[in-house]
């Protein structure tokens, strides 16, 4: 069972959970969890002349599906939590920290547009269609004339590339922590 689950890993992470979840370390325990899903159901897989991959890939999608699903459910309690916490404090430390969170936005959304502007047109184009705008994979492959494959393919390079520009912070030498 192990080879088979090793020559599956990377095609289920590169092409099918990580464009999902655009997030590695969310990635790599979703693959993990599908890998020990595929271990313990081993005995309820059903030959259907083809590969197990398809059988595999189905319970990455579910199982990322379950990630988004308790994530949800995570920001909404945070979000109970925040505006329960809110109605309890000083009215004007409530306004001063409104401020302070609403300027931290502003340079988020500053230094994410400094680095879409830093990527190739096409990956710009990927990651605003799938994540910004969030089309199906089927609907942004349409959209940039390629194939469902390469389009994930394209998103996983694109998001990789994102990550390496804005992990470079502008206020931070190379080789300093």
């Amino acid at each position: 069972m192990r080879p088979i689950l090793e020559r599956y890993a990377a095609p289920l992470y590169g092409t099918v959970i990580l464009p999902r979840l655009g997030n590695t370390a969310s990635a790599e325990e979703v693959l993990r969890d599908t890998l020990a899903t595929a271990v313990e159901k081993i005995k309820k897989f059903t030959w259907q002349g083809k590969t197990i991959y398809p059988w595999l890939r189905q319970i990455a999608i579910n199982k990322v599906f379950d990630l988004h699903r308790q994530t949800k459910r995570s920001k909404r309690l945070a979000e109970a939590m925040v505006h329960e916490l809110s109605s309890e404090t000083d009215p004007s430390t409530h306004a001063d920290a409104q401020l302070m969170a609403a300027e931290e936005q502003r340079a988020h959304r500053d230094r994410i547009e400094e680095t879409m502007d830093q990527l190739a047109e096409r990956y710009r184009l990927a990651i605003e269609l799938r994540l910004v705008q969030e089309l199906s994979r089927e609907e942004c492959a349409r959209r940039l004339d390629v194939t469902i494959g390469t389009f994930d393919v394209l998103l996983f390079r694109a998001v990789r590339a994102f990550r390496k520009h804005f992990g470079d912070s502008p206020t931070r030498e190379k080789g300093t922590p």
